[in-house]
């Protein structure tokens, strides 16, 4: 007699087929569709699994002090108003904000990784291990790009479990995972899916794990681990319109995550390798000027002349179609390739050239403060006395949130005095002064120092030219 199976017992075949590794790399599901044969494999289960991780998983209860001002409700009453007038001294009070979230311990010395939109501005970080003991918190860095903090706990005397940080690259699309966290503040709740995309882009800046595993308000800064107890991603996004899950949540990488890691535990800092390119996604119609029979890569537009991508001969007009053998689709991408990695390291480039392909190798440095800032306060009979200034360089430029392919004097500060009065801002770039261009802050300085009866100028302000001629 022929035998008919139920769905279910289909998928529970697929999953013991996975869990005891038995696919041997092929898929043949219809000449192999078997039912459990002993109650062994019914029963399989990732209980071992979480047993192994879930004590490393924490929450993370935060609060806050936020002051407000009231009035006093009588004042309200009309029969006040008529004798006091609508004038009333506003009543000072402090009210305490509480939040909470999740956290990773990854170091056997206390060092956890969770996001920094769980722990911003709190005044108190309590972190809440599995096994229900509690710490005081401390932050040790926090780094706005990536939306990841770095804290650490104080128990020396314990034996903290950790996870180690898996290979985010080396998960694929369909691997199942598990997310552990604190979601809506019930308590550490385990739940299970797939890795539904890899390298998302678009969401946020920067690239995501995308997984169908149940991901809640409070999972944030929750674990996102593989069936070999890896650590592969830092949870930290929900895409829903009514804020609960529906299988659409987003984890930050762990080769991402192991980076800022290091550097907040190094020095409190995340330093970012630079290659000194400007880079554009490549479009429909930038694929179809080049030749290209899809849009794939990322278009340089410039290169800046003391950047490792002017020493390993990138040009304008190069596309980039992978690093380190990944394939690039958008300048989010581009990016989150580089800064995976470590600088002092090197990055091979897949570079397309009209119409011939060849492998770049670029080293990743530091962004340099060349030339050096050179920050002066500019005095003096003079439209822009009053305004601090210094010398652009990639470093600054960084440090400011600005590209780093602009170069000049630029405003930091405007006191007030002649440069206030002109509507000189902050971030304003003096690109002239009296028909002379500006380089340097020393420059500036020398045009500066001799009188004159006018003064033109010329200043950048995010990319729009402004002129203005001012009577001495």
């Amino acid at each position: 007699m022929r035998a008919f199976f139920s769905p279910e017992i289909v998928i529970l075949r697929l999953f013991i087929s996975v869990a005891m590794g038995s696919l041997c790399g092929q898929i043949a599901f219809a000449q192999d569709r078997v039912v459990p044969e002993s109650l062994a494999q019914v029963q399989l289960s990732y209980a071992p699994l979480v047993d192994l991780v879930a004590p490393a998983v924490v929450s993370i209860y935060t609060q806050r002090v936020v002051a407000t001002r009231r009035t006093n409700p009588f004042f309200d009453d009309p029969f006040f108003q008529r004798f006091f007038g609508q004038a009333f001294p506003e009543m000072p009070r402090e009210r305490i904000e509480n939040a909470l979230g999740s956290g990773v311990i990854v170091s056997p010395d206390g060092i956890i990784v969770t996001n920094l939109h769980v722990i911003r501005d709190s005044d108190q970080i309590t972190v809440a291990l599995a096994d229900r003991r509690e710490f005081e918190a401390t932050v040790v860095g926090a780094d706005e790009a990536t939306d990841l903090a770095v804290l650490r706990i104080d128990a020396p005397s314990l034996d903290l479990p950790y996870l180690d940080l898996g290979d985010s690259d080396a998960a694929r699309v369909g691997d199942i995972v598990l997310a552990i966290g604190n979601p809506y503040g019930v308590g550490q709740t385990v739940t299970s899916g797939i890795i539904s995309a890899q390298a998302r882009t678009g969401l946020r800046g920067g690239a995501f794990i995308q997984t169908d595993a149940a991901i809640n308000p409070g999972n944030s800064g929750g674990a996102l681990i593989t069936l070999n107890g890896k650590l592969i991603g830092i949870n930290t996004i929900i895409v829903s319109g009514s804020g609960g899950s529906v299988g659409i949540g987003f984890a930050i990488p762990s080769n991402l995550v192991r980076v800022v890691v290091e550097g907040m535990v190094a020095s409190g800092r995340v330093v970012r390798p630079w290659v000194g390119l400007d880079v554009q996604s490549v479009t429909s119609d930038i694929a179809r000027s080049i030749g290209q029979e899809r849009p794939t890569g990322v278009l340089v537009n410039q290169v800046h002349p003391l950047s490792p991508g002017q020493q390993a001969g990138l040009e304008i007009g190069d596309v980039v179609l992978a690093v380190d053998g990944h394939s690039i689709f958008d300048m989010d991408g581009f990016e989150f390739r580089l800064s995976t990695r470590r600088i002092g390291e090197t990055a091979a480039l897949t570079v397309l050239r009209r119409g011939e392909r060849s492998e770049v190798v670029i080293e990743l440095i530091e962004a340099p403060e060349t030339p050096p800032r050179d920050q002066r306060r500019l005095a003096g009979a003079h439209p822009l006395a009053g305004a601090t200034v210094a010398n652009l360089s990639p470093a600054l430029a960084i440090e400011l949130g600005l590209s780093t392919m602009l170069t000049g004097v630029i405003v930091l500060r405007v006191e007030r005095g002649p440069a206030s009065r002109l509507g000189v801002r902050p971030g304003d770039i003096v690109i002239e002064v009296a028909d002379q261009r500006i380089e340097t802050t020393e420059s500036l300085d020398a045009v500066l120092a001799a009188p004159r009866s006018q003064w033109p100028i010329a200043i950048n302000r995010d990319g729009q030219i402004m002129r203005v001629v001012v009577r001495g």
